[in-house]
C-alpha cells in the first residue's frame, strides 16, 4: 500500500481538475504524511474526525469548505464573471450580479465559528485537507461533455443527458425543472457550476435577459425560484441535484488515489457505475 502526504493530496486534486494553484475554498488544515487510508465526506464535522479515527484511517478529505476556507469562500466566485461574459453577458452586469452573490456569502460565512472542526482535528493529530473547485471542475467537465455528445433541441433532451451519468441515475433527487419547461426549446444553454455556488436569481436573471435560454445549475434556494416567478422572467432553469454532482468529483478524487496506493473510505458517495 502506497502512503501520501495531505500536500500530495492536494495535487491530486488540483490534477483532476488540470489546475496548478490552490484556490480560495480549498485548503491543508492539518498537514501529515505517512497517509495510506482517508476517509472521505462531502461535509466534514467532528463526528466525521472521530469516525476515521475509529476506522484506523491516517487522514480525512472534505469537500466542502472548512475552517479558512470558508472564510475566504466567496473568493471563488469570480468565475461567475468568466462564464456570463462568455455568453455575452456585459461585464459591467456580471460583475454587479456577482458582487450581489459575493456580498451575501461574506456576509453570513462571517457569522460562522469557522474554527470548531479543525480544532478538532488538531487536537485528534487527523490531517484535514478540502478540496472543492477542483473536484467541481472536473464534474463541470464531465457534466458538459456528457451535454455535448447528446441531443440539445429541448430542454429534457439535456435534462435526458445529465440523468444519463451514473451518479444522477443513482440518486433519489432526479435532473429537474425549477422554472420554465421540459418542452421548451433549449436555444442557448450555460452550464453553471465549479463557480463556488450557485448563481442565484440575479446571476440567472442576467443570463436570461442577454440570449441564454437554458441556465443549469446544480442546486437553487427556493426564494430564488419565487422571485423568478413573481418577475416572470423568460428562460428556463435547469436544477441537478446537489450530492450527485458532488459525487462525481469525489469519486474521481478516490480513485485517483487508490491508483496511487491509498485507500479510501467514501462516506455517502453516490456510485459511479450503474
Amino acid at each position: 500500500m502506497g502512503s501520501v502526504t495531505t500536500e500530495q493530496i492536494m495535487k491530486v486534486g488540483l490534477e483532476i481538475a488540470g489546475w496548478s494553484k490552490m484556490p480560495a475554498d480549498s485548503a491543508v488544515h492539518v498537514r501529515g504524511r505517512n497517509i495510506g487510508k482517508v476517509l472521505m465526506a462531502i461535509d466534514v464535522g467532528v463526528a466525521e474526525l472521530m469516525m476515521a479515527k475509529s476506522l484506523g484511517c491516517d487522514a480525512v478529505v472534505a469537500h466542502h469548505p472548512i475552517g479558512v476556507a470558508s472564510v475566504n469562500f466567496y473568493k471563488v466566485f469570480d468565475r461567475h464573471v468568466e462564464y456570463m461574459t462568455e455568453h455575452g453577458v456585459p461585464r459591467k452586469i456580471a460583475i454587479d450580479a456577482v458582487n450581489k452573490l459575493k456580498e451575501r456569502v461574506e456576509t453570513r460565512n462571517h457569522a460562522d465559528i469557522y474554527s470548531d472542526v479543525v480544532g478538532a482535528a488538531e487536537i485528534l493529530g487527523m490531517p484535514l485537507v478540502n478540496i472543492h473547485q477542483p473536484c467541481d471542475e472536473y464534474m463541470r467537465k464531465t457534466i458538459f461533455e456528457q451535454i455535448q455528445s447528446g441531443k440539445t433541441e429541448l430542454v429534457s433532451d439535456i435534462v435526458n443527458s445529465i440523468s444519463g451519468i451514473a451518479e444522477f441515475r443513482n440518486a433519489e433527487t432526479k435532473v429537474q425543472v425549477r422554472f420554465g419547461s421540459e418542452k421548451n426549446k433549449a436555444g442557448r444553454w450555460a452550464l453553471v457550476v465549479a463557480a463556488g455556488t450557485n448563481g442565484g436569481y440575479n446571476i440567472a436573471k442576467a443570463y436570461f435577459e442577454h440570449g441564454v435560454n437554458t441556465v443549469i445549475y446544480l442546486h437553487v434556494d427556493y426564494s430564488d425560484l419565487v422571485k423568478m416567478r413573481e418577475e416572470k422572467l423568460q428562460g428556463n432553469l435547469i436544477v441537478m441535484g446537489h450530492l450527485a454532482g458532488d459525487s462525481i468529483g469525489m469519486n474521481a478524487l478516490g480513485d485517483r488515489l487508490e491508483q496511487a496506493g491509498v485507500e479510501t473510505v467514501r462516506l455517502g458517495f453516490l456510485k459511479s457505475s450503474f
